[in-house]
């Protein structure tokens, strides 16, 4: 069962959305405050963190910071603050996503599995031909010698696996994996990365039999 540590200061959010949220068959448990976060993180392990900005103590910014530096945990923000500074601020302190309030609970789901499935933090292996990709320990295989991804290179390869039969598109794939870089994405540097990733991943990088092209629409996946 996927573990959620919900970090939020109104008990009606609380209560809301982890009936909510149990009922979609995900353990929640909450803290109000960044000390009590922290210290229920130092006990517990979790898959995924959603953190709203004002707390009864300290910040939620704080608190991102600090789950970035000493753990390997996706966070979501999950917030009234909506302006750009937030939002920006946000993610250059890592947060994996943000999303204003008032929010669509089903969506939130849906991002919180995308989330998890990106940043490989639903344990499981994946296997295509000679490649052996293992989302727990975060790192890919081929013929059983690691490939040394860097993190770009893991989440597109995770973004392709977890879409495999799709078609995906290249604004799509810069809209995925633009964030894990620390700047924006452009479209000159999804060429380069994906080649380096073909040169890593394919028997023949010239002639891929892993990540395909599909012309005048993107790539796909589909062993």
């Amino acid at each position: 069962m996927t573990k959620i540590l919900l970090v939020e200061d109104d008990s009606l959010i609380v209560s809301n959305l982890t009936e909510f949220l149990s009922s979609e068959g995900f353990f929640v448990k909450s803290a109000s405050g960044q000390k009590g976060a922290l210290e229920i993180l130092e006990r517990e392990k979790f898959d995924i963190v959603l953190l709203d900005i004002s707390l009864s103590d300290g910040n939620g910014f704080a608190v991102c910071s600090a789950i970035k530096e000493n753990y390997s945990l996706p966070v979501i923000f999950l917030t009234a603050s909506g302006d750009e500074y937030s939002t920006v601020t946000g993610f250059n302190l890592g947060a994996d996503d943000y999303i204003s309030k008032p929010f669509r609970p089903r969506e939130l789901v849906m991002r919180i599995k995308n989330i998890l499935r990106l940043t490989g933090n639903i344990g499981t292996v994946i296997k295509i031909e000679n490649l052996e990709v293992d989302t727990e320990k975060g790192i890919a295989l081929k013929n059983g010698k690691d490939l040394y991804l860097s993190a770009l290179e893991y989440r597109l390869l995770l973004v392709f696996l977890n879409n495999r039969g799709s078609v995906l598109s290249r604004a799509y794939l810069l809209e995925a994996i633009w964030d894990i870089a620390g700047e924006f994405v452009n479209d000159n540097t999804l060429t380069v990365y994906i080649k380096r990733l073909r040169e890593k991943i394919e028997s023949d990088p010239q002639n891929p039999e892993i990540i395909k092209t599909i012309r005048g629409l993107g790539y796909k996946v589909e062993l």
